[in-house]
Order: structure tokens, then sequence, then C-alpha cells
């Protein structure tokens, strides 16, 4: 049941089309087929939508193409203000997006309408760079040329989403290529098709025009996304979602030489150091380990407390994790909703058994409820042995791994031995230590005294695996444009 302010989903369901979207029309997939989109509450099917094949993979491709030059033309004015209003559209529909959200993939109602007002300001904040996009005029060092140096939109590009933030991860890459004056091929994740089918549709009502956004929603991913990045005309892929998937799309991305951004796996640290403020790192904590039942790559992982002040902390989180409501996320007062499927949950289940295994003690949680969904219990354990598989592997759940350590270049160094480097946390009071951790950690984002690092105005990415580019922040449209020089004599 809904709260009073949210619609009920069946409601918004009703609203939004099933259909793919492609050259400014609503259709139906090659041979009418269409997937189900699950419940994950209750794992019911709530509707059924398209399931694009091949061939409309590169009809899509098509349209793209075909209103690529028209739409660089376009003043960066109009490109600002489509955005604009579809910024205003996602507020004025925060409720309804945020029922839509829930139903699809699980997230509590609340949580879920902070997702829809985080998504419209990657369109707010790109509307306003579209208008800065800027180049340079100068004279040559030896006098005998001019340089005229633009900034031209890199062309038509294949986005794929994935399922855990389905309404701001299709902004955060829409934005800056609307931004910059790309047309796009939008795959959003299967699971989670319908965040995305309405986005289309308020940017379809803010004036975008046909063919520069088209949505292919399919169950057949590698069918259908290989021949777009092999055949030449795709020449951008931004994609975010698992290393392993990213390095089969870069493979997949080289014949073509396709220009890519990716944002991929996390296995973040969290490090409490003995000086920490313990109230402020255990609301950290929550934060980053909680926030969307943990499904999030920027989700605290590895939680590396000092010795001394270990068993507090570890004791004050298991209090506030287990005081945590599970259920489902329509239902008022739940702070946890359900994981995204079977899959998943069996996953963690498999992860919490080998870290008991090898010795690990619950605080709180650890064990799967009876019932129908893909609930899993807010879940702490203590002396974890760095051998266990949930330390190099990203858990996706609501589960808090504590080790302990004794001094700073023995947490950096088992802090560092990953693959992965998207996002660190670091808990202390002391300046210098502060800095050189942030300095010494091997990633690319690092949240000080904060279990929140994401913001539309600030660079979001990662270093060694876990990702090339980034999105959001001034940079976030650099991905989406390529530099052109033009030699004027003197």
């Amino acid at each position: 049941m809904s709260t009073p302010s949210f619609p009920a989903a069946a409601d918004v369901l009703a609203t939004v089309s099933k259909k793919l979207y492609i050259a400014g029309s609503w259709s139906d997939a090659a041979g009418g087929l269409t997937m189900p989109v699950d419940d994950p509450a209750t794992g019911e099917t709530l509707c059924e939508v398209a399931d694009a094949s091949p061939a409309d993979g590169r009809r899509a491709l098509a349209a793209a193409e075909d209103a690529q030059e028209k739409w660089a033309a376009t003043a960066p004015r109009a490109r600002s203000e489509i955005l604009r209003r579809a910024y205003e559209l996602i507020l004025e529909r925060a409720d309804a997006l945020a029922a839509l959200m829930t139903a699809e993939m699980g997230k509590p109602l609340a949580e879920a309408r902070g997702e829809a007002a985080y998504a419209a300001e990657f369109f707010r904040w790109f509307s306003e760079e579209a208008v800065r996009i800027d180049g340079g005029f100068a004279t040559m060092p030896d006098g005998r040329n001019r340089m005229l140096l633009m900034r031209r939109p890199v062309g038509p590009c294949l986005l794929i989403t994935p399922w855990n933030f389905p309404l701001a991860m299709g902004t955060r890459k829409i934005g800056p290529a609307i931004a910059a004056g790309c047309t796009m091929v939008l795959k959003p994740a299967p699971q989670t098709p319908l965040s995305s089918l309405a986005l289309a549709g308020i940017l379809e009502e803010a004036g975008l025009p046909p063919g520069v956004l088209n949505v292919v929603t399919t169950s057949r991913a590698g069918e259908v996304v290989e021949p777009l990045l092999t055949g030449g005309q795709i020449r951008k892929l931004s994609f975010t979602g698992s290393t392993q998937v990213g390095r089969t799309l870069l493979a997949q991305c080289a014949p073509a030489v396709v220009r890519t951004s990716m944002e991929l796996g996390g296995n973040a640290p969290f490090i409490v150091f003995d000086d920490a403020d313990l109230d402020v790192a255990v609301e950290g904590a929550m934060m980053a380990k909680m926030r969307n039942m943990g499904e999030a790559c920027t989700a605290a992982n590895r939680f590396f407390v000092h010795r001394s002040v270990a068993a507090e902390f570890a004791d004050r989180l298991a209090r506030r994790m287990g005081a945590l409501e599970v259920g489902p996320g329509s239902r008022p007062g739940v702070d946890v909703g359900p994981l995204i499927d079977r899959a998943g949950r069996e996953k963690v289940e498999e992860l919490v058994a080998d870290a008991v295994a090898r010795g690990a003690e619950v605080l709180v949680g650890g064990s799967t409820p009876d019932g129908p969904g893909c609930f899993y219990p807010p879940t702490v354990l203590t002396g974890v042995d760095t051998a266990s598989r949930l330390m190099e592997t990203e858990i996706f759940g609501p589960v808090a791994a504590i080790l302990t350590f004794d001094d700073e270049d023995e947490v950096v160094a088992t802090a560092n031995a990953t693959e992965w480097g998207l996002v660190g946390y670091v808990f202390t009071r002391e300046l210098n230590r502060a800095l050189r951790m942030s300095e010494r950690l091997e990633v690319g984002m690092v949240g000080l005294n904060t279990g929140l690092v994401s913001n539309p105005a600030a660079p979001f990415g990662g270093v060694k695996q876990s990702g090339l580019g980034r999105e959001g922040g001034r940079v976030g449209i650099d991905e989406f444009l390529e530099y052109k020089y033009v030699a004027v004599p003197v």
C-alpha cells in the first residue's frame, strides 16, 4: 500500500509506454516480442515491455544517425532549455517516478524520491553547461599561423545504464549528450526499463526532437549491442555496470576504435582511525553502506577500523543496522527494500556464509527471512578473515564486514590491494592524516568524514579497473565532445 503522498504503482504503470522509443515514435519490437518486468518485493510480474531484437537496435541507430547533423547544429541555448524543461518535469512528477522505481527495483519510496531529485539535478547542471562549451584562438609560436580551436559533438552515442539507479544513471548520461549535441541510443537494464521509458516520455514532452534519444529495451543485450559497436556508426559508448561486462564491451569497441567512458565495479574501503568522531563515523557508515540497500558501486565494502575503537564502532553500527525495518519499499516506515532479484540475494548469502565459515562473527542479521521477495537483512560481521571472498568481491547488499588495523601504512596497503579503485572513505580528525590518506588511497573519489560522494557538480569516476573517464562536474560534458583544430595562415 502506497503512502498518501505517492500514487499507486499500478496507476503510474498505466501512464508509461511499454514500447520501444525510436525516431520519436513508440513501436513494438520485431515480431511483437516482450519481456517481463518483475517486482522484487513479491516476485510477481508488473507488466511486459518490448523485447528488442538486433534489427530494432539497428533501427534505433539509424534514427540517431539521421538526426545527428541537425541536432549538432541546434543552438546551445535551445538544447539548454530542453534540459531545463525536463528538469522541471521530473521535479513535478517526482512522486510518480519514485513509485515507478520502487515497483521495478524495490528501494523505499522516500529513497526513490531522493533519486528523482538527484536525477533531475543532472539535467539542470548540464542545461547550464550546454551554453558554456568553449574553444580558443591563438597565434602559433612561430608566428606563421593562427590556431582556431573548436569543440564539436562526438556523434551518435550508445548509453548503457544499470538497474540500481534507473532514473539517475539515465540522466547522468543523457544530460551531457544532449548538452553537447550528440544523438543517442539508450539501452537500460532489463530489470528496470520502466524508468527509462518514462524519462523518454518526459524528454519528448520537453521538446527533444525525434531521433535524438532512442530507447531500446531488451533481454538480449549481447545480440543487440555488439553489432552497434562493431559497425563503425556509434562513436561513443558510455557504460555503467560490472567490470566483467566492461571488459567485454571494451573488446567490442576496439575494431571501430569507439570512444569509451566506463563506470565499473567498486570495492570501497571505509577507514576509521582511532581519533575519529564515532558519531560521525557511524552515521557515515550507515550512509555509505545502506544507501540503496547496499546495491551501489560506491557502497562501503570493506570496513577497516582501528583496533582501539573497533569494538565500540561495531556495536554502534550493529545497533543502528538492526533497528532498520525491512519490507516492501512501498510500505510506510520501511527502511530497507528487497534486493534486485534472487541471483543478487543468493550472491550475498554465499558471501556471508563464506566469511562465517572462515571465522567471522555475526553481530546482527546474517540469515535470509522466510516468505516471498528478495529480502536480506542488514548484517554486520566482525573478525572477518582477509581471505574471505567478500574482501575481493563487490557485495552489492546490506552487509558490513569489519576488520581491524593498527597503523596507517598497514591499512593503506590493505585498502589498495584490489583491482578496483572507485571510492574510499576516511574518518579522522587529524588534518595532515586526512590529506595524506586522500592522496595515498588508489581511488578516483574520497569521502572525508562523510559517507556520500555523489553530486552532479562533481566528477564521478574511478581508477584501475573501476573505469575510464568521469561523469558529472565541469568535465562531464568533455566525454561527449571532440577538439577540432583549424590552422589559419597569418
